[in-house]
């Protein structure tokens, strides 16, 4: 008989958790930054709070957002009217959208990813898939697994309403996995719409108006394997992965499913407990490295707002450019919640590309990658670019 121990102990891969290949996707309805306060509180029928709408119009123009893709168009809010309401019950209405709305968005973004792997589908062994909203049993994972046509021995891991920083969390994940279990291909996809968020304006909740101003629907899918073959076309090393809980930060980021939706709340103390606890991890993963300035690397930060950016490139000192990538997607997204920072790192592989430099980190060999969410939860990264330009 063969004991526990021979059965215990399955080949390992040599190498470093690869990330393999990136696909995104967003809804087709796209709104106008510019415009949307004039939407938004018509479609609510707040026209008549002028004072409250010139308060929404300058919290639109300071999240230095330009456009934003959203699932919900205005033929649906007119269909499900409690939704445009601030307190209306309308959890049902909005779970109905979001069973089938988010394994779809995360199969567009995954089909990307698929197809510029190039491998096989029968060859991912693992998926994992993280959202903040439509929690339903059998979950995205399992409606996600038909959609693709995989394997149905593909080993699943599903996990909901953790925040923006998921994203993080799903590369630590698949790190484990792909450096534990030789020849694994893990794909992982975050898919993030906001139907759950969406309710009318209200004069004393200033968070709700930053969630309306700010929060946008995006899908992003990654392909992760160690040991890659000729045929792959490996982009980033996943060296090294941590989550931490930063002190005096409790009750700064909160979120609650109620019967109206998904209510949030955060302090405006936010950019200051991120940018001053953000050093302490950062010299804690890069000090084997040797690395102690942090323009050294490349930056693929989780925005949060402009005013987390401002404050942890103030504190962290670092040169004009390093958050441009994080910047951009804010500008031409909004905040996408856990997919936000896999569509930083799509940018900066295409401005990598487009501008010919050696490597996919914006030149540079070690970068880094974190988001933040309730809890107040850290997920950081520790990233190597591979060369693209021999």
């Amino acid at each position: 008989m063969v004991g526990i121990h021979a059965i215990h102990r399955p080949e390992k891969p040599l190498g470093p958790a690869t990330i393999l290949a990136i696909g995104t996707a967003n809804p087709s309805n796209v709104v106008d930054q510019s415009t949307f306060a004039d939407y938004y509180f018509r479609i609510t029928n707040k026209e008549d709070n002028q004072a409250l709408k010139d308060k929404f119009k300058r919290i639109s123009a300071k999240t230095t957002v330009r456009q934003r893709y959203i699932h919900l168009t205005e033929d649906v809010l007119k269909e499900n009217p409690n939704m445009c309401e601030y307190m209306a019950p309308s959890l049902d209405a909005r779970q109905e959208i979001l069973i089938s709305a988010v394994p779809n968005l995360g199969r567009d973004a995954a089909v990307k990813a698929l197809e510029e792997w190039g491998g096989p589908r029968e060859e991912i062994t693992h998926l994992i898939f993280c959202t903040m909203t439509g929690v339903d049993m059998p979950g995205a994972d399992y409606q996600l697994l038909k959609l693709l046509n995989l394997k149905p021995n593909v080993k699943r891991l599903m996990f909901y309403h953790l925040g923006c920083y998921a994203g993080g969390t799903a590369l630590r994940l698949a790190k484990d996995l792909a450096e534990n279990n030789k020849n694994a291909r893990v794909l992982v996809v975050c898919t993030e719409i906001s139907v759950h968020n969406f309710r009318g304006p209200e004069e004393t909740n200033f968070h709700n108006l930053c969630g309306q101003a700010i929060f946008g629907d995006g899908a992003a899918a990654l392909v992760i394997g160690a040991d890659p073959v000729a045929a792959e076309k490996p982009l980033y090393e996943i060296a090294t992965a941590v989550q931490v809980i930063l002190p005096g930060s409790e009750g700064a980021v909160e979120g609650h499913l109620k019967e109206v939706g998904l209510t949030f709340h955060s302090t405006n103390r936010l950019p200051d407990i991120i940018a001053k606890n953000l050093e302490p991890s950062l010299v804690e993963a890069f000090e084997p490295l040797g690395i102690t300035d942090w323009n050294e690397l490349f930056w693929m930060a989780h925005p949060g707002g402009p005013g987390v950016l401002d404050r942890v490139q103030a504190e962290l000192r670092l040169e004009p450019n390093k958050l441009d990538a994080s910047r951009h997607v804010l500008r031409e997204f909004g905040n996408m919640s856990s997919c936000t920072v896999l569509f930083i790192m799509n940018e900066m592989l295409r401005r990598s590309v487009s501008e010919k430099k050696a490597t996919t980190g914006d030149g540079l060999e070690w970068g880094v990658l974190y988001g933040f969410g309730p809890g107040l939860t850290v997920e950081m990264v520790v990233l190597r670019s591979v060369a693209i330009c021999d």
